[in-house]
């Protein structure tokens, strides 16, 4: 991540402000704003809010709702979110446009995307009910893949990977679990974590929201649009063309079975290569791409979970910390290479080893 965005995005209250110098130069800016936007300040309400500072507020304007985002510049720097709507929407993708901008004070006023996303709609009892949904958005992460340039974004570099996996041990195991992460056990991590993104980093590098997930994808309110809507990019980076599909596939929030996770991965993989995008021409290599990059995924979300917990006052996210061990142990129990992680997490989690593990399955 990017870390994940967790709430809905429909009205849930008024706003409220922690610091009143900042409610007084958002008031300022919103009467210089409303009128030229036809805004309703008394519409004001919370639309979301996510695992950053950032947060969303919805206003009603003439011509239809709009979104406010709050996004403190001491903490969060909104120039990534500008630059990658504009990429996005030049490669065709359904992104808020960029209405006003207060660069300053990091206030930005945006296209509503609408209140549903991906998720809500999912039927997770029936996996190929949701083919279509799966579908819209390999379209939508192609063509996002497609437009990639180098040098336009920041590199998923060696020393990114590595500061991202390395969450899993200062944050889950000694934070959380209370392992004591030395010696031996530092050594065999460290040599684990060289060859994860050793691994990685032969992928061919492309455009990566790093987030691509169904509670980041939005439904269209107008039955003529086809395209799902995209939020939460602005972390985007340059890097493994194999970790969009991992993040799809492996959700944050909710697992399928082996079935349809290659499904979807076989299809996403046979339209990349229609597009011209540099996927290994083998499906079984690329899968296997897939799932070491999905590894250093779920190290990381792991150790962001127990930090958002630990540091951050949100518990919430440790809810879903099972669901990343588990895709964890099915990666590592299916590669040789891989068996002392294994051994690991069996024995923090108190699980037992097992064989045959599925694609995908958690």
């Amino acid at each position: 991540m990017s870390e994940p965005h967790p709430l809905p995005l429909s009205p849930s209250g008024p706003v409220l402000w922690a610091d009143p110098q900042r409610e007084a130069a958002f008031m300022r800016w919103l009467a210089g704003v409303a009128p030229a936007h036809r805004l309703d300040p008394a519409s004001l309400r919370i639309a979301s809010a996510d695992a950053s500072f950032r947060r969303y507020l919805r206003i009603d304007s003439a011509s239809g709702s709009r979104i406010i985002m709050d996004a403190p510049p001491d903490k969060e720097d909104s120039r990534p979110f500008v630059k990658v709507a504009q990429l996005m929407a030049d490669a065709g993708l359904r992104v808020p446009r960029v209405l006003a901008w207060e660069e300053a004070d990091g206030f930005l006023l945006l296209d509503d995307l609408g209140t549903r996303t991906m998720i809500e709609v999912i039927d997770a009892g029936d996996p190929h009910a949701n083919q279509g949904l799966y579908l819209h958005a390999v379209d939508a992460l192609v063509a996002w893949q497609a437009a990639s340039r180098p040098g336009v974004l920041p590199p998923y570099d060696q020393a990114l990977l590595a500061r991202e996996v390395s969450l899993f041990p200062d944050w889950y195991l000694e934070r959380h679990r209370g392992v004591q992460v030395k010696g031996e056990l530092r050594e065999t991590l460290d040599s684990l974590f060289r060859l994860i993104v050793e691994r990685n980093l032969a992928a061919p590098s492309v455009y990566v929201h790093r987030d691509f997930m169904p509670r980041n994808l939005m439904i269209p309110a107008n039955a003529d649009e086809t395209r799902l809507g995209v939020l939460d990019f602005q972390d985007a980076v340059y890097g493994p063309i194999t970790y969009d599909i991992a993040s799809l596939m492996r959700d944050a929030f909710l697992t399928w079975d082996e079935e349809f996770v290659l499904d979807i991965t076989v299809r996403y993989w046979q339209r990349a290569q229609k597009a011209g995008l540099p996927v290994d021409p083998d499906f079984g290599e690329f899968y296997r791409g897939v799932e070491w990059m999905g590894l250093q995924r779920h190290l990381k979300v792991a150790g962001i979970f127990a930090r958002l917990t630990l540091r951050d006052g949100k518990p919430r996210y440790l809810a879903d910390a099972p669901r990343f061990i588990g895709y964890i142990r099915a990666t590592a129990g299916r590669y040789r290479e891989l068996a002392p992680l294994l051994r690991l997490v069996d024995q923090v989690e108190g699980t037992q080893a097992v064989t045959g593990y599925a694609f995908g399955r958690a």
